[in-house]
């Protein structure tokens, strides 16, 4: 089927709600497809989501786990952070899987941009599957306080499909991995 080209959404006016280092919100007036007249409420990231799966040759891979404020709940997760709009993702990526488990990766692969929750906000990312692995050192930010454990891919999976890991970028990344190693 081919994509409309045209966007059916027009925009009345905006107008800046918040602004802090992280995120910009917004109010759209807007007028829908039809005509009607709606609203929109946009959060822009001034960062890129940056997830990483990790395998090791025996196909196990690292989840890292912390207790995540907004959800005022524990969360297991792969290696994510943001990443400056002007970094190269791959740098972030590489960073970021050092910072949060002291691994370093030989190989990487792409595994595909993500755009994380399209309905209230532009965020999008890139997800990459991090593979021959060495051991460097941890540096973790001041709010994170993190255990990394060890596992088979295969058990990530399960954990995906009954709802322990919920994670956008999470869920995503481990089953788009499974998928490429076959399973």
């Amino acid at each position: 089927m081919e994509e409309p080209l045209i966007n059916p959404w027009k925009t009345v006016d905006v107008t800046e709600v918040y602004d802090n280092p992280w995120i910009h919100v917004s109010h759209h007036n807007v007028l829908n497809p039809s005509g009607g007249k709606g609203i929109y409420g946009v959060i822009s990231f001034k960062n890129r989501a940056i997830g990483i799966v990790v395998v090791d040759d025996n196909l196990d891979t690292y989840l890292v786990g912390q207790f995540r404020y907004t959800l005022n709940q524990f969360s297991w997760e792969i290696p994510e952070g943001g990443g400056p709009i002007d970094e190269e993702p791959l740098e972030t990526a590489k960073r970021e899987l050092e910072e949060e488990t002291g691994l370093t990766a030989k190989s990487w692969t792409l595994l595909g941009p993500i755009h994380t929750s399209n309905s209230v906000t532009d965020e999008s990312g890139f997800i990459f599957l991090a593979r021959n692995l060495g051991q460097g050192i941890s540096n973790l930010e001041e709010t994170e306080d993190i255990q990394v454990w060890k596992l088979p891919l295969s058990e990530a999976v399960r954990m995906v499909e009954s709802g322990k890991i919920t994670d956008s970028l999470s869920m995503t990344g481990i089953l788009m991995a499974a998928r490429k190693l076959g399973i």
